[in-house]
């Protein structure tokens, strides 16, 4: 089955000194699962929430486009990646080594994907 693992956190965790150690941590981390089958290939490295569009319904019901993201928060989602694994706590478990979490505090957020 397929999982979702979005990284989240503030903006500021990807980028600065840490940054560079952190994506030489996250390229470790990928070849290790890549080799392993837990990663399918895809994802992405999101650019700033800076550059986002936000689609919505309008009070017309047509497509409403603003800029950046609808919700002000402090964590967004940094970027996706898609796991297969056999179950739940399995894609769980290879989210758990996520570099990002113990080197700045990321959270990750892993979904069932529906298969369609």
């Amino acid at each position: 089955m397929r999982y979702v693992m979005m990284i989240c956190g503030p903006e500021s965790n990807w980028a600065g000194p840490e940054a560079e150690e952190l994506m030489a941590a996250v390229g470790t981390w990928w070849e290790k699962w890549h080799a392993e089958g837990a990663i399918v290939e895809g994802g992405a490295e999101l650019q700033p929430v800076s550059t986002a569009k936000t689609v919505r319904r309008g009070a017309d019901g047509k497509a409403l486009v603003t800029d950046g993201p609808y919700i002000e928060i402090k964590d967004v989602v940094g970027g996706f990646i898609l796991l297969e694994a056999d179950s739940m706590d399995e894609a769980v478990a290879v989210a758990a080594t996520w570099p990002g979490i113990e080197a700045v505090g990321d959270q990750v957020e892993v979904r069932p994907s529906t298969g369609r």
